[in-house]
């Protein structure tokens, strides 16, 4: 059974610059985003980090199609 408050990866960004952006226009949307991983990702070392945004289960069919406009621009 899937809990309201699941919390799912959506994707992942490879800077927090551009989780910031994605986070910001989902929110914009009505949907509560995160970013996590932000201060790895600024590493430099043999392997890249990377930022994940999370969203709700409930909102993530949404968040893709949302996602989905972003990278199309």
């Amino acid at each position: 059974m899937t809990e309201p408050d699941d919390i799912v990866s959506l994707t992942s960004a490879g800077n927090e610059a551009e989780a910031v952006a994605i986070v910001a226009r989902l929110e914009a949307e009505g949907i509560k985003a995160q970013s996590v991983g932000g201060l790895t990702a600024g590493f430099r070392a043999e392997a890249p980090g990377y930022v994940q945004i999370i969203v709700p289960r409930a909102d993530l069919e949404r968040a893709r199609k949302i996602l989905a406009e972003i990278q199309a621009k």
